[in-house]
């Protein structure tokens, strides 16, 4: 039986910062790079996708050019920013608090 697992509010954005933190990519290529990291768990609907995008390059953690894309298509390409990078090492150790937390109440005995 297969599971949909849905994004946590704001874990999305630190997905594609971190997508990004390996270099300029367009966003059918940030969605299939998370599916093909997490193993197929993780899909990122285009619906989703392109307005995280947009506000993660209105707060300024993103900048974006038109290029061609591996099938000679103009896309949108984003890059991290300086402010980006920043924001993804504060994302990442929020996450890491969190998920330890999470983990902890986990492994109590019942």
């Amino acid at each position: 039986m297969a599971t949909r697992l849905d994004l946590l509010q704001g874990t999305l954005d630190l997905l594609i910062l971190k997508t990004l933190a390996l270099g300029p990519m367009h966003g059918w290529g940030i969605s299939q790079r998370i599916q093909q990291i997490s193993e197929d768990v993780l899909r990122v609907n285009q619906g989703s996708l392109y307005p995280a995008l947009q506000r993660l390059e209105t707060a300024g953690w993103l900048e974006s050019e038109w290029g061609s894309s591996e099938n000679n298509r103009q896309a949108k390409f984003y890059r991290l920013t300086k402010r980006g990078q920043r924001q993804l090492r504060e994302e990442t150790a929020l996450w890491e608090r969190m998920s330890a937390a999470v983990g902890k109440i986990l492994a109590t005995e019942s």
